[in-house]
C-alpha cells in the first residue's frame, strides 16, 4: 500500500482494449494491472481494478440480447472445468472492503467482521502530523484515501519535502484491512537501508485518518520509462533496470519479507533524471514469512502472479517469477502471458509457455533468453532466486554489480546438515561436475561468509554474515531462527568443497540442459570411489528426484561411500 508519486494514472497499450472500460463515475483513465487482493481503484494510480470490477457494472450483451444474468440451457457433454481462481479473488476482495459476495467462498482465515463501527483503528502512532507536516497538493486518490505532498515544518527533517499516503479509517470495514496497515507500516519500519527502497520516515494517526510518510519520488513510474521507450529496451538498458530490482528483491527476501505485488508500476525513479536510481514502493500486500514458511491467500495482480501463488502454496520465489515477467516486458514490450479475461489470464500463467520465437527475441542474446527463462520456471524449487539472477552470466558484473548474501544458501545447508550420508555423498559427486559458470555464485556466497584463512567457515562466520546483511529490526528475530537451524557447525568447520555440496540446488540443476551430464558424471564418481552397490532409483530418492534422471543410467549399479 506505500506508495510515493506525484502524477495519475494512464491506460496502457500492453493491455487488451476490452478490459480497459470507462467508469461512469469518473473520467480518468484505467491502468490495465488487474490486483487480485482488491485493494485498488480506478481512481488512484497505483491500485487498479481487476476486468470483473468492470465487467460486473456493464456485462456483455448476449447475442440473443438478452440480460448477461440469464444462462441458455446447454448440455455439457464431459467433465467441468476447475473453478476459477477468479472465484476466489472476488471473495477476497468483497470481505476486505467488508462487502457480501455472491458465491464467495468462505475461508476460516478471513471471517468478516459485522458492525465494523466495534473495530478497534487506534494504531498507536503519534498525533503530531498536522504540527510536524504542511500539507502541499494532492497526487492521486483511491478508495482508501489518497497521496499528497508534503513538507516537515521542524525538527531534523525541517523543509525535507516528502510524499505522504492518507489513509481513511472509516474505510477500514474488516479486520484484515486493519491490520494490512498495521503490517505495512511494520514491514516499512523493519525495511531500512537500501539505495533501491523508498525511504519511510515516519507514521501518524487521528481519528479520521491514517499518515505513512515516505520519500518522495519524482520521477514517475517504471511503466511511465517503458511507454515512452514503445516497450522496448535494448539489454543494457534491461540490465540497468535489472541490477536494481533484483538487489532490492533479494535485500527484503534476506529480511523475510516477501513483497507478492512486484510490477513496474510500483517502482519509481527518485528524479527525471535518466540515470536515477530505482526505488521499490507499495507493501501494502506485503507479509513476512520463516525460511520454512508458505503462505497461502492468493494477492497479487494477475499478469504478474506466480502459478504457485493460484495453488496457494508459494514463499519468496513467488516475487522472483513476477520480477521474470518485468524483464520479458523490458527485453520485447509485450507480456508474456496473456488473455482476454481475468479467468484466461490465471489459465495462461499456470499452463501457457511464453514465445521466445518472435522478434525480438532471434535477435537477442542467448543469455538474454536463458535468464528470463529461469527466472519464469513455473516449478518454484528449480526458479532462480534475485541473488542467482544476479549471478547469470547476462548480468553478472554489469557496472559492477555485486551479488548480495542469499537466503537460499541458509535453507540448503539446513538440509544438508540434516541428511543422510548418501545424499550427502551424491550432493559432493554432484557439486565436482559444476561449469565455472555455476560455481560463480558459490564462490561468491561463500565470499560474503568470510571464511578464515584457511579456507573453511563455522557457525560463528554465518551469525556475523548474518549480522551484517540484515536490518536492526530483524536481527532479533531473523538471526536466531537462522542460527538455530545450522547449530551442528558449531563445533566443526566446513570448507568450500563441502560448502559447494550444501549449498547446491539439485532441483535448479535438474532444469539446466546440461543436468544428463552433470547426472552422469556424478554416477560415475560414485562407481569409481564408492564401497557398495546402488541402483539409481534409491540416489535420486535421497536427492529428492522424480523418474527424470538419464535413460541410459537407470539400469546402472553404483556405489556409495559411508
Amino acid at each position: 500500500m506505500g506508495i510515493c508519486t506525484s502524477k495519475p494514472s494512464k491506460p496502457n497499450p500492453f493491455a487488451p482494449k476490452q478490459q480497459i472500460q470507462d467508469d461512469p463515475s469518473s473520467q480518468i483513465p484505467k491502468t490495465p494491472d488487474e490486483v487480485i487482493a482488491g485493494k485498488q481503484s480506478p481512481f488512484f494510480p497505483f491500485y487498479s481494478p481487476s476486468p470483473a470490477h468492470y465487467l460486473k457494472k456493464s456485462p456483455a450483451p448476449t447475442p440473443d440480447n438478452k440480460s448477461a444474468t440469464s444462462t441458455p440451457r446447454r448440455f455439457f457433454r464431459g467433465p467441468f472445468h476447475p473453478p476459477s481462481p477468479a472465484k476466489h479473488i472476488k471473495a477476497v476482495l468483497a470481505r476486505r472492503q467488508g462487502k457480501k459476495a455472491a458465491n464467495a467462498i468462505p475461508e476460516e482465515e478471513e471471517v468478516e467482521v459485522k458492525g465494523a463501527v466495534n473495530l478497534d483503528k487506534r494504531f498507536g502512532f503519534s498525533k503530531e502530523f498536522t504540527s510536524r507536516l504542511e500539507v502541499s497538493k494532492e497526487v492521486g486518490r483511491g478508495h482508501f484515501g489518497y497521496t499528497c505532498s508534503a513538507m516537515y515544518k521542524k525538527g531534523e527533517l525541517k523543509g525535507q519535502q516528502v510524499a505522504v499516503k492518507v489513509i481513511a479509517k472509516a474505510k477500514m470495514t474488516t479486520a484484515i484491512a486493519i491490520e494490512d496497515v498495521r503490517r505495512e507500516v511494520k514491514i516499512l519500519r523493519a525495511l531500512t537501508g537500501h539505495n533501491n527502497l523508498v525511504r519511510f520516515y515516519d507514521a501518524f494517526e487521528d481519528h479520521v485518518n491514517v499518515y505513512i510518510v515516505m520519500e518522495l519520488c519524482e520521477g514517475g513510474e517504471l511503466l511511465d520509462r517503458i511507454l515512452s521507450r514503445g516497450g522496448k529496451y535494448t539489454e543494457d538498458e534491461a540490465k540497468s533496470v535489472m541490477v536494481q530490482i533484483l538487489n532490492v528483491v533479494a535485500f527484503f527476501h534476506l529480511q523475510g519479507v516477501v513483497h507478492r505485488d512486484l510490477k513496474p508500476e510500483n517502482f519509481l525513479y527518485t528524479s527525471k533524471d535518466e540515470n536515477s536510481q530505482l526505488k521499490a514502493i507499495d507493501f501494502g500486500l506485503s507479509d513476512f514469512v520463516k525460511p520454512d514458511e508458505r503462505l497461502n491467500d492468493i494477492v497479487g495482480s494477475a499478469y504478474y502472479v506466480a502459478p504457485e501463488v493460484l495453488h496457494r502454496c508459494y514463499s519468496t520465489e513467488a516475487d522472483v517469477w513476477s520480477v521474470g515477467v518485468i524483464a520479458y516486458i523490458l527485453l520485447c514490450g509485450s507480456r508474456p502471458f496473456w488473455a482476454r479475461t481475468e479467468s484466461g489470464i490465471f489459465k495462461a500463467v499456470l499452463k501457457a509457455v511464453p514465445s521466445f520465437d518472435e522478434p525480438p527475441w532471434p535477435f537477442l542474446s542467448l543469455e538474454a533468453k536463458d535468464f528470463v527463462k529461469r527466472l519464469l520456471n513455473k516449478d518454484p524449487r528449480k526458479r532462480l532466486t534475485a541473488a542467482q539472477a544476479l549471478s547469470h552470466p547476462w548480468i553478472r558484473n554489469y557496472n559492477d554489480a555485486k551479488v548480495p548474501l542469499d537466503i537460499l544458501i541458509f535453507r540448503l545447508m539446513k538440509a544438508y546438515m540434516r541428511s543422510s550420508s548418501l545424499r550427502k555423498a551424491a550432493l559432493k559427486a554432484l557439486s565436482k561436475t559444476l561449469t565455472v559458470d555455476e560455481l560463480y555464485y558459490l564462490k561468491e556466497q561463500f565470499a560474503l561468509l568470510e571464511p578464515s584463512k584457511n579456507g573453511s567457515i563455522t557457525l560463528e562466520n554465518i551469525r556475523m554474515a548474518l549480522m551484517k546483511n540484515t536490518t536492526d529490526a530483524m536481527k532479533e528475530s531473523r538471526v536466531p531462527d537462522f542460527l538455530a537451524s545450522l547449530k551442528s557447525l558449531q563445533f566443526r568447520r566446513m570448507d568450500f568443497e563441502e560448502f559447494c555440496a550444501a549449498a547446491l540446488n539439485v532441483h535448479q540443476l535438474e532444469a539446466l540442459d546440461r543436468w544428463d551430464q552433470h547426472a552422469r558424471c556424478a554416477y560415475e564418481l560414485f562407481e569409481k570411489d564408492g564401497n557398495r552397490a546402488i541402483v539409481i532409483e534409491e540416489l535420486a530418492s535421497e536427492l529428492g528426484l522424480g523418474p527424470s534422471y538419464p535413460t541410459s543410467c537407470r539400469s546402472s549399479r553404483l556405489d556409495k561411500a559411508h
